[in-house]
């Protein structure tokens, strides 16, 4: 660990309003690796709506509209779509009526139809939406929750009973004393994946299928996969993992043993993180939680749920938000998980295994599972994006103390290993072409993400840039 130094602050104003801290070491303790330049970038001071929001109206709601609810809700399951509670819904003019039309507009996508509920939420909140490529509860989504638009009590009954017609299983997450936001979730386009563990079977309903357990290789018999491929890598004592990444793009969750401890590691195509808990720090009384994937997401992350107990995730933060592990406020512990290239993280571990090449199930996996599918930003709602980044740059973020960091990482492939990274007692250390976090008392918990989803997870984030010295 190097000597850390004290700094010299000296505050600007950026171009989004935020105030910038810009640090430089006085001296850098090792002369032979200067400091780089650091500038810290709080978040915005405010609310960012992609729309002025509508005033909302407090307490229950109207009868004219909980009868109009409900006629949209029998008339979108039993196919027999009628315009008048529509109007109803126009003409009472209670804007949180929305979140339902936007979950209707989930399932109902394209013709008529769609054109009309589109049409009421416009004249109902004044955000216009538009089929810019994306469906239209995309667009829909995304101003409501850009203005945390309130729901009124009881939305999540309503929407319990259009979701479970969908997903029977589902039923189980929509329990009491929950805090799980269900204004946020939405449907994923899977089913839930409740095959009994350890499953080796496909998931003929059409789940995403979690690996457990999976058959692994030392480095030497992983030449299979190249040098210049993805893996995420895992430590746990003197124990190394690699997950190749295109593997991960078609299971998104893997359970296994490293070190001696159970881990689930959940992997969010859509967020572009990859995170690993360990699945048996959960309170003696309840069994290793087996971790598995819902079909849902909530602002495009997937959530995740335990197999155990029924209880739901944040996959995350690892909070549980559902069921039994939630009433026992149970936060799963996590490790760090470094994105490197193979080449890179098997000349850091020699010693590391992969994931066999069939994955120890017999398949075949393609090079490129997703094609360019991600290339033109999220596809499912994520509400507004904090502007100091652009919505899909990786990130390193970790949470020090309470306080959330994000690096990018494209400043920290500029910057080391040729300089030292040092913001607030944490150090930046390269782990084959990827990156950890230490702190003053060790490693701290490191991922990366899309700044799109590391900061809605971590609003307060400190915003960290880095730059060559000099």
């Amino acid at each position: 660990m190097r000597r850390l130094v004290p700094l010299m602050l000296f505050v600007t104003a950026c171009t989004t309003g935020v105030e910038t801290t810009t640090t430089t070491a006085v001296a850098p303790s090792d002369p032979a690796t200067p400091d780089a330049t650091i500038e810290i970038i709080p978040p915005p001071s405010g609310p960012i709506e992609l729309a002025p929001a509508p005033p909302v109206p407090a307490g229950e709601l109207d009868e004219t509209v909980q009868s109009a609810l409900e006629d949209l809700l029998a008339g979108s399951q039993a196919g027999a779509f009628e315009s008048e509670p529509l109007d109803l819904l126009v003409e009472a003019g209670d804007p949180r009526a929305a979140w339902f039309l936007a979950d209707l507009l989930r399932f109902v996508q394209g013709g008529p139809e769609s054109l009309a509920i589109s049409t009421a939420f416009t004249r109902l909140t004044g955000a216009a939406i538009d089929n810019d490529g994306h469906p239209l509860f995309v667009p829909a989504f995304d101003n409501l929750m850009s203005w945390d638009l309130p729901a009124w009590p009881g939305y999540e009954l309503l929407k319990r009973r259009l979701y479970t017609v969908v997903e029977p299983s589902w039923d189980q997450f929509f329990t009491e004393n929950v805090s799980l936001d269900w204004r946020y979730v939405t449907w994923g386009g899977v089913l839930i994946d409740a095959r009994p563990f350890p499953a080796a079977e496909p998931c003929l309903r059409g789940c995403i299928p979690s690996l457990d357990d999976p058959a692994t290789t030392d480095a030497a018999r992983g030449d299979w996969y190249p040098d210049d491929a993805v893996v995420f890598g895992v430590v746990v004592g003197d124990d190394a993992i690699a997950l190749p990444k295109h593997q991960m793009q078609v299971h998104e969750m893997v359970n296994l043993t490293l070190g001696g401890k159970r881990l689930g590691i959940p992997y969010c195509t859509l967020c572009g993180s990859a995170q690993a808990y360990l699945t048996d720090s959960v309170p003696d009384r309840f069994e290793t939680a087996v971790l598995r994937t819902t079909g849902l997401l909530s602002r495009s992350n997937k959530v995740m749920y335990d197999l155990e107990t029924g209880s739901v995730l944040d996959t995350f933060t690892g909070e549980a938000k559902t069921g039994p592990l939630a009433e026992a406020g149970v936060v799963l512990e996590q490790v760090s998980v470094v994105a490197s290239l193979w080449g890179d993280w098997k000349r850091s571990h020699p010693d590391t295994r992969i994931i066999a090449e069939d994955g120890g199930i017999g398949r075949t996996y393609s090079p490129d599972p997703l094609g360019r599918r991600d290339d033109d930003g999220p596809i499912f709602p994520v509400g507004s994006v904090d502007p100091r980044l652009t919505v899909q740059e990786p990130v390193v973020g970790v949470v020090h103390d309470g306080t959330p960091y994000a690096f990018a990482v494209s400043d920290l492939q500029s910057v080391l290993p040729a300089a030292s990274v040092t913001v607030d007692g944490l150090v930046v250390v390269q782990d084959g072409s990827g990156f950890r976090v230490e702190g003053p008392d060790g490693e701290l918990p490191t991922h990366e993400a899309f700044w799109f989803a590391w900061s809605q997870f971590h609003p307060a984030t400190l915003l960290v840039r880095v730059f060559a010295a000099g």
